[in-house]
């Protein structure tokens, strides 16, 4: 069985070979960034706009580096050829931590690893009958980096799981931000609304989505939602990379709408796929 080859810190190595020091802070701290983006038709997927928002991420944690965006763009081209022939689309996950302390506190070198994994596409059912999510009370330390932090929210998707939810909603003082690992988009009397970015991790998708929302003129709006509004949902979707547009029909106890995917939902997943077969 042919194996991915990520990089790692200069070199290029088979997933079964690629290790880091246990003194990175990366692994001893969590302090690090990451980006994880996947291909159609083995491009990666706004491959500028992922490293835009790394970059944004490392500076809001106050990792300096001397990386530039044009340095790991090659190394990703490089990575597309070297798994070429696995025959199947790719993840890649984007890895900027602060580097190997001997303190377990400063470095002043930080350390870039992109893995690569094969993409496993989420089964077609969960789009056609779409999935449950479970709330949690949690907002994220600085919502707007994607940090490698993810202790809770790892903790949460397990109960989430044990509940057979797909994903969990996170909830501050009643008003309803993003999910663990997805942007969060209800449906109210035909307008698509989502949580204004201020408060959450903006995703990729998210912000494309968007575009293509406005460019098709839905009804839209992004504010603030609320815990009390859900008994209004008409229908509800979350948004990732991985995911694209997956319809909620169940949250907490409560059905969404008529407790399938509904029509918004599906035709904007129609106009999704569409954009990306024409583009990709």
């Amino acid at each position: 069985m042919k194996e991915e080859i990520s990089y790692l810190d200069g070199e290029f190595l088979k997933n079964s070979e690629a290790k880091i020091s246990p003194f990175d802070l990366g692994f001893t701290r969590s302090y690090a960034v990451f980006e994880f983006l996947r291909t159609y038709n083995l491009k990666p997927f706004l491959l500028d706009d992922h490293l835009k928002r790394l970059f944004f991420s490392a500076r809001i944690l106050g990792i300096k580096h001397k990386f530039t965006k044009d340095f790991i763009k090659k190394i990703i081209f490089k990575l597309l050829e070297k798994n070429k022939n696995l025959n199947s689309e790719l993840n890649l996950r984007i890895f900027l931590t602060g580097g190997e302390s001997k303190n377990f506190l400063f470095s002043q070198k930080p350390k870039l690893y992109i893995i690569v994994t094969k993409l496993k596409p989420i089964p077609e059912k969960f789009y056609l009958k779409g999935i449950k999510i479970i709330t949690k009370n949690f907002h994220r330390d600085f919502p707007q980096a994607k940090s490698v932090n993810y202790s809770i929210l790892i903790k949460y998707l397990k109960e989430a799981k044990r509940k057979g939810a797909f994903e969990v909603l996170l909830v501050n003082n009643e008003e309803i931000l993003e999910c663990a690992t997805s942007n969060f988009f209800a449906i109210i009397k035909g307008r698509i609304i989502t949580p204004p970015k201020e408060k959450i991790l903006e995703g990729i998708t998210r912000k494309f989505l968007i575009s293509l929302i406005k460019k098709y003129k839905f009804p839209f709006e992004e504010r603030k939602i609320f815990i009390k509004e859900i008994k209004n949902f008409d229908e509800a979707f979350i948004t990732a990379t991985n995911k694209e547009i997956l319809p909620v029909v169940k949250l907490d106890k409560l059905k969404i709408g008529k407790g399938k995917p509904g029509e918004i939902t599906l035709k904007l997943l129609e106009i999704f796929r569409k954009e990306i077969n024409e583009r990709y």
